[in-house]
């Protein structure tokens, strides 16, 4: 690939500055500068369009703070010009003194598209490289990528998407803003979206739920108005924190949306009450956040009570769903049986108000904090009757090195279609659930083996081994005696 190098060259000099410590400070010192590349490119498409049309064009960018007047200054002919070109103290100095405090004037109450983008960007990031030199070296790199054609979008994003996936392995939380892409896919299977209506995920992270769901529309279009609804209005995500803003913007844009409806936010915050029909979405594809502890005046918003952060966003992401609106959600196991009141009370609602009609039980490892899931798939509207179970059982041990792949889950796709019970899936009625409104997914098909010795045997063959062992410490210690 023709960029592949360029990535690798781009992380060796992210490695060696003292500003930088982690994939996670990786992916964001490039995102950003990826961000004004991608920009810079975006701007020159219009320039080029607009003189089609014979009508003026107008830059988002001042002049001073172009790409070609900071990053990679240009002479008459159009070479580098590498004499004028910003490096060391007088490179940072620019970045930090100027460039981002001029990026953070752009906002929304002024600006609209991409433009009302750029002030909250850069208003949640900041510049850690420390070194003017590796910062120079590094534009010079960004300079030679390119987002114009169909191609070279393709290939950024897999090289993107790879970037993420060493985050998702990384420390300092990287898992936490990444979900295993053949996961995505095959939620994103199952939920089906169709052009023409809405998809949300309200703790959206990388947007690798919104990513993928493009992937698949995308697929699906037959006309230019299609094409014009993914990017203005099907997709939309809202994020807390900036580092997985800045990164779920870079990484749909590099998989074709121009401009993400992505809101940097605290979706929790938002009062349930307050919830109107023009505020619902047809399809809810995430993966919230578990384990977290929300206030209790944040707990105020949600008819039940709780400061497990994944239960709220549950609340909330039946809440925002249109009825007949269809979902794919990740949620840790113990949901399914946990017995405090909040979870019953969760459970019994998701029940009543949805058709929770599959339920994929995940192995460990899917996730690298090796904490165990389930994925929830349900339709609103409509009670519960029928809930199908699939345990994903692997005849190995998912890890770094042997990650989930897409023929982990197709056994699981196929049978989904009909629900047919297996070795590993199988059907409960919610008419014998107990009174906690247990689904702990308990396999009533598979057939455990039956270890028929009688204790004499048991003990005889625990007495072989013991005798094995102490025959072969003898012969360890003749032989030691022997070299002596």
């Amino acid at each position: 690939m023709a960029f592949e190098q360029t990535f690798k060259n781009i992380d060796n000099i992210l490695r060696t500055d003292e500003g930088c410590s982690s994939e996670l400070d990786y992916i964001e010192q490039k995102s950003w500068i990826l961000f004004l590349k991608y920009l810079d490119d975006l701007e020159k498409t219009r320039e080029v369009e607009a003189a089609l049309q014979d009508k003026d064009y107008t830059p988002i960018i001042a002049e001073g703070y172009r790409w070609n007047d900071w990053a990679m200054p240009r002479t008459p002919s159009g070479d580098y010009d590498v004499h004028n070109a910003l490096v060391g103290e007088d490179l940072i100095e620019f970045v930090n003194g100027k460039l981002f405090p001029y990026l953070k004037r752009f906002t929304s109450s002024t600006n609209t598209g991409i433009e009302a983008k750029i002030g909250v960007v850069f208003g949640e990031i900041r510049n850690r490289i420390s070194s003017g030199y590796n910062l120079r070296d590094i534009v010079e790199q960004v300079d030679e990528l390119k987002f114009q054609t169909t191609e070279q979008k393709h290939e950024l994003t897999y090289l993107y998407e790879s970037s993420l996936n060493k985050m998702g392995n990384a420390g300092r939380n990287g898992g936490e803003y990444y979900t295993p892409r053949p996961l995505i896919r095959t939620i994103v299977k199952i939920v089906n979206p169709e052009i023409g209506k809405t998809v949300y995920d309200g703790a959206c992270g990388s947007a690798g739920f919104l990513c993928e769901a493009y992937n698949y529309m995308h697929g699906n279009v037959k006309k230019t108005a299609d094409e014009r609804l993914l990017q203005t209005s099907t997709f939309y995500g809202k994020e807390v924190k900036g580092l997985a803003y800045i990164i779920g913007m870079m990484n749909m844009i590099l998989h074709g949306v121009e401009c993400p409806n992505i809101t940097r936010t605290n979706t929790l915050t938002e009062n349930l009450a307050d919830v109107q029909e023009k505020d619902r979405f047809d399809y809810m594809l995430a993966n919230p956040p578990f384990g977290g502890k929300e206030r209790a005046e944040v707990q105020q918003n949600f008819p039940i009570k709780t400061s497990e952060t994944a239960y709220l966003f549950l609340q909330h992401f039946i809440k925002y769903l249109r009825a007949g609106g269809s979902a794919g959600i990740v949620i840790k196991n113990t949901f399914l049986s946990n017995t405090d009141n909040a979870s019953i009370a969760l459970r019994k609602k998701l029940l009543e108000d949805c058709n929770l009609h599959t339920v994929l039980d995940l192995p460990a490892g899917v996730f690298q904090a090796g904490v165990k899931t389930v994925v929830l798939f349900f339709k609103k509207g409509e009670p519960t009757k029928k809930v199908w179970f699939y345990q994903l059982s692997l005849d190995r041990t998912l890890g770094k090195t042997d990650p989930l792949n897409e023929n982990d889950l197709a056994d699981f796709v196929e049978k989904q279609k009909t629900k047919a019970d297996s070795e590993n899936s199988w059907s409960i009625c919610v008419s014998d659930l107990n009174e906690n409104y247990d689904l702990s997914p308990k396999n009533p098909n598979k057939v455990e083996a039956v270890d028929e010795r009688t204790p004499q045997q048991i003990a005889d063959e625990i007495r072989a081994l013991a005798n094995d062992s102490q025959r072969l410490l003898d012969e360890i210690i003749r032989d030691l005696k022997i070299e002596r």
